[in-house]
């Protein structure tokens, strides 16, 4: 059977976006999923959390199959809990990035999540968790979250708002890393030229699909590039004006099933 409007992969950002603000997911949107999947398409998770925080929220959803991690920098296979692929940021990169950054705008708060299935997040004194239900691990001073390796810095400033600290951070990290925006309080160091398109473009390769079958659901910065590589790109009412600029489609906000709402359409159940 063929998928909707030939669109055979539905990858779906999380926070923002599938995910309603408890975390959790709606019933009409798991009805939705199973829909499409039904008409032969698969649902690919493409995700800014790394795969130790969302491998409780797989369990509960039932999710076994690829899901695209910490940016794109992991690929990992749910069912299984092994991770298929993965990129480290130097650490060194990253802390000499960290300090061009506080040349420029005085001290950032930073945390670090850990490669890895196991892997941790790390945050250091004046560091404060932007979504409450992630766990994370507080350490007593800066040095101690480079001493495993990493797959992604994160910052906070006690007063820039998120988008004044992502544009200082372009300048001054230039080509150390990649520097992306994923929710509020979330400005992030990556490997460079790791995104969520080269994440997102690894997995539907050994799916055995292309950019062409591909439908995108987002709501924030990071999710421009998985857009931009995607046949199809549909941003959340709730979404950041950036990703809106790029959009194919509007939907409804995360809280409104909008996701559910679109997959609806494209079965002809709307």
């Amino acid at each position: 059977m063929s998928a909707p409007l030939a669109y055979a992969l539905i990858a779906t950002d999380l926070d923002g976006t599938l995910l309603r603000g408890d975390d959790t997911v709606s019933d009409r949107s798991l009805r939705a999923l199973a829909a499409v999947g039904e008409q032969g398409a698969r649902h690919l998770v493409v995700t800014g959390r790394p795969a130790p925080r969302v491998r409780p929220l797989f369990d509960a959803l039932g999710y076994d199959g690829l899901a695209v991690c910490g940016q794109g920098a992991q690929l990992y296979d749910a069912g299984a809990d092994r991770m298929e692929w993965s990129v480290t940021l130097d650490r060194e990169l990253g802390e000499t990035a960290l300090g061009k950054i506080e040349a420029e705008v005085g001290q950032v708060y930073a945390a670090v999540d850990q490669d890895g299935v196991e892997g941790l997040t790390l945050i250091e004194p004046g560091y404060e968790m932007p979504h409450p239900t992630l766990p994370a691990v507080r350490v007593p001073r800066r040095d101690v979250l480079w001493e495993e390796p990493i797959s992604k810095v994160l910052l906070r400033h006690p007063r820039l708002a998120d988008d004044e600290l992502a544009a200082v951070a372009r300048d001054a990290v230039g080509s150390l890393a990649s520097v992306t925006m994923s929710g509020p309080g979330t400005v992030e160091l990556q490997p460079c030229g790791v995104t969520k398109a080269t994440g997102l473009a690894l997995a539907a390769e050994r799916l055995g699909l292309t950019a062409a079958d591909t439908l995108a659901f987002g709501d924030m910065p990071n999710d421009i590039p998985m857009f931009l590589w995607a046949a199809h790109g549909v941003a959340m009412a709730n979404a950041h004006g950036e990703l809106k600029a790029v959009a194919d489609e509007l939907a409804l906000s995360n809280e409104d099933d909008g996701v559910a709402v679109v997959l609806e359409r494209l079965l002809g159940r709307a």
